[in-house]
């Protein structure tokens, strides 16, 4: 808890080093299947979504790590004018899963769902996921970005691409338009629920303001975080645009319960 790994960016291939310096290939040895969760809200190229090479640096990673992996690579994106396999074609994750011999998923109408219950969570005391959530190693790959609502969107909110429009969207303009409302314990529930299990920040550039519009970070921040820990990656990214942790309200709710954002413990590539 508490430990993100960074490496000042020069190009994808620090990728495999920052993740072994992390330890995931130690992780995945007895994985059967991972769930790699890129950012792909929408149809818009990076730094607003994630990379695919990125990703494909993730993938070559995990299958030098264990060759018997099963890798699936997923997310939901939230327009309503196109599905996520528009997204995948788009943004060339579709040549990329042919290139590499893995699955591409919408987790959008992924199937079946699982029922889950925490009498505890204000939000979503009941919510539905995929039950491949659950029987996965779940790597998340979010993008550094500001949030108009959230204050950052970061790994936590990255799980917001999992949850199932036909029970989150709710006649809004956007698939998982539910979630708008008390976004930020929206988001801490959906954490309680299932966090991811590794993740690989996206910070070599960075949005400063927004997450689908608005400036760049300039100078780009040229950093990839890595670690197990959601809420100090989440802490981190907040810090390096500029932001308290303390008053992004799903992380200061997840500190000390889903991970620790503070102290940090540092380690650099």
């Amino acid at each position: 808890m508490g430990t993100v790994f960074i490496a000042q960016f020069t190009g994808w291939r620090q990728v495999g080093p920052l993740l072994e310096m992390a330890g995931l290939d130690q992780a995945l040895a007895n994985v059967h299947r991972v769930l790699i969760k890129p950012n792909l809200v929408a149809d818009q190229p990076p730094p607003m979504t994630t990379p695919v090479e990125l990703v494909t640096e993730i993938i070559r990673f995990v299958q030098q790590a264990n060759c018997d992996l099963e890798i699936i690579v997923g997310d939901g994106c939230g327009s309503l004018k196109y599905d996520t396999g528009h997204v995948f074609a788009s943004q060339g994750y579709t040549a990329m899963a042919t290139a590499t011999g893995v699955t591409l998923l919408d987790l959008n109408v992924a199937l079946p769902l699982r029922r889950l219950v925490n009498p505890q969570c204000r939000r979503w005391p009941e919510m539905y996921l995929p039950e491949l959530l659950f029987d996965s190693f779940v790597i998340s790959v979010p993008v550094l970005k500001a949030h108009s609502m959230a204050g950052v969107t970061l790994t936590m909110k990255n799980m917001m691409g999992a949850a199932p429009p036909v029970h989150y969207q709710q006649n809004g303009h956007w698939r998982k338009a539910s979630f708008h409302e008390n976004i930020q314990e929206a988001v801490f529930d959906l954490n309680q629920y299932r966090t991811p299990d590794f993740t690989l920040l996206d910070a070599t550039v960075g949005m400063s303001e927004a997450h689908l519009w608005g400036p760049v970070c300039q100078p780009p921040i040229d950093r990839l975080i890595a670690g197990f820990d959601p809420v100090a990656i989440d802490a981190c990214g907040a810090g390096l645009l500029g932001l308290d942790w303390r008053q992004i309200g799903h992380i200061s709710l997840a500190h000390g319960l889903l991970g620790q954002a503070e102290p940090l413990t540092i380690r650099e590539l």
